[in-house]
């Protein structure tokens, strides 16, 4: 008999639509029904998995309750839990996003909660069904590391050991465990009912595929050299196109995507293979980013990690292709603009200035051997965000500056939470990080460290000493910040609030508004 094995997760959502993915056992039909209607669609199949994304079309109503059947036999909604409900975008757009990132799925025994915390997310599907209705999010904005394939809870290395002996032994090697990595993430009773209730818009980070994912063009070539991640980056991508990105996607968009037809005909994957081989060799191929009209406000999620140029001496954060893209969706109409990228664009700013002088060192502005040694560091301690591909920075400062409306950045993937504002324009970065991977206290206090006025002088004088321009505008850090697990919500036009938790009792951490 059909089972489900992951979902139902609600994902695109809009005024008169929504789209819901599931993962089932076997090869099935898989029903939802909502409102005295049926949707259908049959599961396609890869590597032995078995999916489907079933659209509601032509809704007029919010759907208090739906359930799902697998060839006529109903498995959803859970025992024990409230209905799964969808609630359509209403005409002026979405009231409250929820957003965070970085999310290990380790257990919740007295350990694991001593040295990676409480889990954020968990503990809103706990708090929700008995919140107030405004404390619900019209969309959750999962900002990357959703998943940690290079760092794998104890289970997950207990099934990697189950079945193979190769490497990497610590990490995932294929499309099999990264499938086993997304059931253990996303099938705890709270948080299963939490993602089919409330909609959901993903990207990844580096955590998804590797640590350091695309930091630099040695970075590529020692990979590269590495027997085991050919297979892997081709099944990582893979599994995020199936897991994650296949749902960031309208109906529309869906039934123009050249993949899924191949895979609804029969493929069986080696569609899935090649289109993942190709897009980690030439990023110009496909595109990860996406955005969405949330009635007056426009969401922009952009790939931060899979579309660089890392040419030394020209990086960007985006190649061409892509930066002509974010021009022309920046520059659409819209009262305002939300833009996720998993990276921050707005890092304290002695942070930034040491980034910008690492980039010139990698370089060579000082020499062949200092080169080396940059790059060295710049893989040891993460030096890759906007800053370190400074060309880049420059050339989105100055377009959202001439914006002339608000542009708030949501990001995670620094694992500590802040608001920062910028001097000139309307644009806010706000980090929320993590849900649940806390930093160590060495690295808080060195990351409180950067707060500081001091860490600024030195980071924009060795920007200097590396003949670095100073950036378009200057900023500062007006809250935070705070190192605890969170989920922070967005409140608009302009409210936003962290939240931690203790347990299951969500508690803000601190809140303010865009000013």
């Amino acid at each position: 008999m059909p089972a489900l094995v992951v979902g139902p997760m609600l994902r695109h959502v809009d005024s008169d639509s929504a789209s819901i993915w599931v993962e089932t056992a076997e090869p099935c039909t898989v029903t939802v029904e909502a409102d005295g209607r049926s949707y259908r669609s049959p599961t396609f199949t890869v590597h032995g998995h078995h999916y489907a994304i079933v659209d509601l079309v032509e809704l007029s109503q919010d759907i208090a309750s739906y359930s799902v059947k697998l060839d006529g036999e109903q498995v959803w909604p859970m025992a024990g839990r409230p209905p799964s409900r969808i609630r359509l975008l209403l005409p002026e757009g979405v009231r409250r996003l929820a957003f965070g990132s970085c999310r290990t799925s380790v257990p919740h025994d007295a350990a694991h909660v001593r040295s990676h915390g409480d889990d954020v997310l968990r503990a809103f599907g706990e708090h929700l069904p008995d919140a107030d209705e405004e404390e619900w999010p019209d969309l959750l904005v999962l900002l990357g590391d959703q998943v940690y394939a290079d760092n794998p809870s104890p289970d997950m290395l207990a099934y990697i050991r189950s079945r193979r002996t190769t490497e990497p032994q610590g990490e995932i090697a294929d499309f099999e465990e990264y499938a086993e990595l997304y059931r253990q993430a996303w099938t705890e009773t709270e948080i299963r009912w939490l993602l089919s209730t409330v909609p959901t818009a993903m990207i990844f980070d580096d955590h998804d595929l590797r640590d350091d994912w695309n930091t630099s063009q040695p970075w590529r070539e020692q990979m590269a050299r590495t027997p085991w991640w050919q297979r892997r980056v081709v099944a990582g991508l893979g599994a995020y196109w199936v897991y994650q990105h296949l749902g960031n996607l309208s109906p529309a968009e869906r039934a123009e995507d050249e993949l899924l037809a191949k895979l609804m005909a029969g493929d069986g994957g080696a569609a899935l293979d090649a289109f993942a081989e190709l897009a980690d060799a030439e990023p110009s191929s496909n595109r990860w980013s996406y955005s969405r009209d949330l009635g007056t406000t426009r969401l922009i999620m952009v790939d931060t990690r899979c579309a660089r140029q890392l040419t030394p001496g020209d990086r960007r954060m985006l190649d061409p292709g892509e930066w002509a893209w974010l021009q022309e969706e920046v520059r659409r109409p819209a009262e305002r603009l939300i833009i996720g990228s998993s990276i921050p664009f707005l890092l304290p700013e002695g942070v930034h200035g040491v980034q910008n002088w690492n980039e010139a060192l990698c370089d060579g502005k000082w020499g062949p051997l200092v080169r080396r040694w940059s790059e060295t560091l710049r893989q040891a301690i993460d030096l890759e965000h906007w800053a370190a591909f400074r060309r880049s920075f420059e050339d989105l400062a100055r377009l959202l500056m001439g914006l002339g409306k608000p542009v708030l950045i949501l990001s995670g993937d620094v694992h500590y939470s802040y608001l920062a504002k910028a001097d000139r324009g309307q644009i806010f970065q706000i980090v929320c990080s993590p849900i649940r991977n806390p930093l160590s206290r060495m690295l808080r206090w060195a990351n409180v460290f950067t707060q500081f006025s001091i860490a600024t002088l030195v980071g924009s004088l060795l920007a200097r000493l590396a003949g670095v321009p100073r950036p378009p505008f200057r900023w500062k850090i007006t809250k935070g910040p705070w190192f605890q697990n969170a989920l922070a919500t967005l409140d608009l036009p302009d409210q936003v609030t962290w939240y931690g938790s203790t347990g299951d009792a969500v508690k803000p951490i601190d809140g303010t508004r865009l000013r």
